[in-house]
């Protein structure tokens, strides 16, 4: 029996209930978010937890896997040499159990005071043919060299993402920042999970608004455990799923 075979056998008697989701649930075919790598940041915690997620993911049409741990200095002074390393043994776990998935490694970098050191020395690791680099905003305030910080991104050469920009409490009810970052050529990444009400019902009602303006160009699962996946799987009910199909999404163009 494979390990992936052990574990759903482990969980099938919670998942009895669960609403058949088609193969093609996932129509965007590649996951350009998660925390996939056990141990590196607060996503999973071992190859099983990783599997479990990854045959998931796969099972509703998902062919690539970009995974992107957290990298900041304080909290998770993440290297690129190690998380390079890291996705080979990643894709190993999908191959040995017969997953049809390809997976690569890129990083969430926050926008801290050491990222311009990372962007300075052309140590970001990237994705797709455009050199798109994901990163996030603090909780509490967005930076102040913002505009900065992606304007040097740009001068590099790479394309900024912006991950979940729904999420951040301070842009509800000033949405300028977010406007302006729009206006320059920020991409925006929403995570599949806010559309169906997992951080809340602020955060849920700012991602309807992203996606009926339709500035939505990538969306991502943010995956952290096997947790998720029942809130993940809840997306494909909502009628913001019809939403979601009129964005101008960029996923696709990662395959």
């Amino acid at each position: 029996m494979s390990l992936w075979q052990t574990i759903r056998q482990a969980i099938a008697p919670s998942q009895a209930a669960v609403v058949s989701v088609p193969a093609d649930a996932c129509f965007w075919r590649v996951d350009m978010h998660s925390h996939l790598i056990p141990g590196v940041d607060d996503g999973v915690s071992s190859p099983e937890e990783s599997l479990a997620c990854m045959q998931k993911l796969a099972d509703w049409g998902i062919e690539k896997i970009i995974t992107t741990p957290h990298v900041s200095r304080d909290w998770y002074p993440n290297r690129s040499d190690t998380l390079r390393a890291a996705q080979v043994d990643l894709q190993a776990i999908a191959t040995d159990n017969g997953l049809a998935l390809q997976v690569e490694v890129a990083a969430e970098y926050m926008l801290d005071e050491f990222f311009p050191d990372l962007v300075a020395n052309d140590d970001l690791l990237t994705f797709g043919a455009e050199r798109y680099v994901l990163v996030e905003l603090g909780w509490a305030a967005a930076p102040r060299q913002v505009d900065e910080l992606l304007f040097r991104m740009r001068a590099k050469g790479y394309s900024p993402i912006l991950a979940h920009p729904e999420r951040y409490a301070y842009l509800y009810d000033d949405t300028t920042l977010l406007t302006t970052l729009h206006e320059n050529g920020c991409l925006f990444q929403l995570n599949w999970m806010s559309v169906a009400g997992r951080y809340g019902e602020r955060a849920q009602q700012h991602a309807r608004q992203l996606l009926k303006k339709e500035w939505v160009d990538f969306i991502g699962s943010d995956m952290h455990r096997p947790h998720d996946l029942k809130m993940m799987e809840s997306l494909f009910t909502s009628a913001d799923y019809e939403l979601l199909k009129k964005q101008p999404l960029r996923n696709e163009s990662l395959r």
